[in-house]
């Protein structure tokens, strides 16, 4: 059976790597703190019956055979990476609930006629160089560019590098692509990251989509000069622009409506002095809606914002696609199977999109995908993120159902 002792054991043991003062974690992706954790992963990985290899983008695989040969694999998966000072729950609830139905298979002695993967995908979070994320599930979709290998993080080390220090194979990173023929269906679980289950008040939540996000980056030239000398009517000010584009993004998402939502959300100001008109701001802008042309929409509306924003400015400007990730469909036949599964178990669960993307979205490039959110409290990506043991395990049951059976069919 499902043990949420031990599901609870191993999510706080794993939260002890990279712990921090304010009871949260910092676990970026690639770091030592970030071995150990796949360390211990491993472990549990072999303990659940799997046999464990790291692939080339970092990304730890445990694979336990199927009883009959050439059928594709049931994966489950998520992330151990964290952003810094994160929470203890994103990411790791599905990697930890995908060993637990490996471990359920091998007590129980319930047979698999097809292979079970369980994935731990690295970087998903993109905390470490900022360039978007989903870093191994990219890789093993096929849609990493050599300019991904060439980000830097903090200190200016590439990623090309950090991956060799890693000791993985960086310079055949393409060996990492899977293909639709290896895999039957992704199964992914993850706490929600927002306030609808805990609202709606059902433990569990079936994702019928996932949002497509967008990251752009763009520059903003004006000219530096003295704040004092220079006449409000010769000013070049890029923050101005920068700060009325920002604005521009609410506007424009508020009313295309639906799922789209839109962030300025970063700001970098040079030089960043307080007698120095601002002549260099650079801006990264978050746009996310499940529907494909509405994003695109947005887009192409906020491209056209920004332009007469800085003729009007005497500004000039670039515009940057730092990452693009397409929406993802839930599909209709695990959604089914979910729906069906969780009735079986009693289970009361709401249906909903994701506005968070997830490394599923990526695997839905190659396979079919499903997504069950697990309730949470206190939102994500901070220390006091939190969900109860009683909603994972109960999440912990649906996956496994869910898994046995498409790997019995």
């Amino acid at each position: 059976m499902i043990s949420k002792e031990r599901l609870e054991q191993r999510i706080e043991l794993l939260a002890q790597i990279g712990k921090t003062e304010e009871g949260g974690v910092s676990r970026i992706a690639l770091t030592k703190e970030y071995r150990e954790g796949l360390e211990l992963i491993s472990e549990w990985m072999k303990e659940a019956g799997l046999n464990v290899r790291l692939d080339q983008a970092g990304n730890l695989i445990g694979r336990k055979e199927g009883d009959v040969p050439g059928l594709k694999a049931v994966a489950l998966g998520s992330h151990v990476d964290s952003v810094g000072n994160g929470g203890k729950y994103d990411g790791t609830v599905g990697v930890i609930a995908g060993i637990e139905v490996a471990q359920h298979l091998k007590e129980e002695g319930i047979s698999n006629m097809r292979p079970l993967e369980v994935i731990a995908f690295c970087e998903e979070e993109g905390s470490r160089f900022q360039s978007g994320g989903v870093f191994g599930s990219r890789a093993m979709a096929g849609k990493l560019t050599k300019e991904d290998l060439k980000v830097t993080d903090s200190n200016g080390d590439s990623r090309y590098k950090i991956l060799k220090d890693f000791g993985l194979d960086a310079d055949n990173i393409d060996k990492a692509v899977r293909k639709n023929t290896e895999f039957e269906l992704y199964l992914e679980m993850h706490v929600e990251q927002g306030p609808i289950l805990i609202r709606e008040k059902a433990p569990v939540g079936i994702v019928t989509a996932i949002t497509g996000l967008s990251l752009t980056e763009v520059v903003f030239e004006g000219e530096p000069n003295h704040v004092g000398a220079t006449p409000m009517d010769l000013r070049y000010d890029a923050l101005l622009g920068a700060s009325e584009t920002a604005l521009a993004v609410e506007e424009i998402v508020n009313k295309s409506g639906g799922n789209a939502v839109g962030t300025a959300a970063t700001m970098d100001v040079q030089p960043s002095q307080v007698n120095i008109i601002p002549g260099r701001v650079s801006t990264v802008i978050d746009i996310r809606d499940t529907d494909l042309e509405s994003r695109e929409a947005i887009l192409d509306t906020l491209e056209k914002r920004i332009k007469e924003i800085c003729e009007r400015r005497n500004l000039q400007y670039t515009i940057t696609s730092k990452l693009k990730a397409n929406p993802a469909k839930s599909a209709p036949h695990i959604l089914e199977t979910m729906r069906k599964e969780s009735q079986e178990l009693d289970m009361k669960t709401f249906e909903m999109p994701s506005g968070g993307g997830h490394d599923a979205q990526l695997m839905a490039e190659i396979t079919d995908m499903g997504m069950i959110f697990i309730r949470s409290e206190n939102g994500s990506h901070n220390p006091k993120e939190f969900a109860k043991a009683e909603d994972i395990t109960l999440g912990t049951n649906l996956l496994a159902n869910t898994a046995i059976h498409y790997m019995n069919k």
